[in-house]
């Protein structure tokens, strides 16, 4: 059995967030591989059909509440962000560029990407935030804002998307071991199980 778990994400989702400890400390102690992989949502939810949480009747309210209890719950810092979700697309092409160079960077980045965007409400959409968010991970400001429009890290994030959604990724977090899908950060404990039993 594969000991390799694909984490798909999407900046914009408060459920990947608060999954990024979990996923790590599961896989740290499974002894499997943690592969982070950023995808854009938005071409996610056409291939399935699905709408953004927020603008959902009764879900829309539930999410809300339920972002602000975990935040509580898990004593990581969070506030819910205006604007409410924001395109992510320059981010993922600076995580794709560091990746390319160092993943242990790029995860690191992932991290102070999401800190920005749900701690301290920076919008993340803009390229300069981003910019921004780089250079303080010891990272050349300039080198995001060129890799944010580098055809090659255009092309990888498409290319990661479109892949994941052919693995069947609908939403965020999704977790993947193998071809064995898990929908949500609450999946967690089964993700653990799958790697620690081998699977039922």
């Amino acid at each position: 059995m594969s000991k390799i778990v694909d984490f798909y994400f999407d900046f914009s989702s408060p459920y990947a967030y608060f999954a990024v400890d979990g996923i790590e400390q599961v896989a740290a102690e499974t002894g499997a591989t943690c592969r982070w992989i950023p995808i854009l949502l938005g071409p996610a939810f056409k291939a399935s059909g699905n709408q953004l949480l927020v603008t959902q009747p009764l879900k829309g309210a539930y999410s809300r509440h339920d972002w602000d209890r975990l935040g509580r719950m898990t004593g990581i810092p969070y506030a819910f962000p205006d604007p409410f979700p924001v395109a992510t697309i320059a981010a993922a092409r600076v995580f794709w560029w560091l990746d390319s160079l160092d993943p242990a960077a790029a995860k690191g980045f992932a991290r102070a990407a999401f800190a920005a965007y749900f701690a301290h409400n920076r919008n993340i959409g803009e390229k300069s935030v981003v910019a921004d968010v780089a250079a303080q991970c010891g990272h050349d400001a300039a080198a995001a804002l060129a890799a944010m429009d580098d055809p090659a890290f255009k092309a990888r994030c498409k290319d990661e998307t479109d892949a994941a959604i052919a693995k069947g990724v609908f939403g965020s977090p999704f977790f993947m071991i193998g071809d064995e899908g898990f929908w949500g950060s609450d999946r967690l404990p089964m993700v653990r199980r799958w790697l620690e039993s081998g699977g039922w």
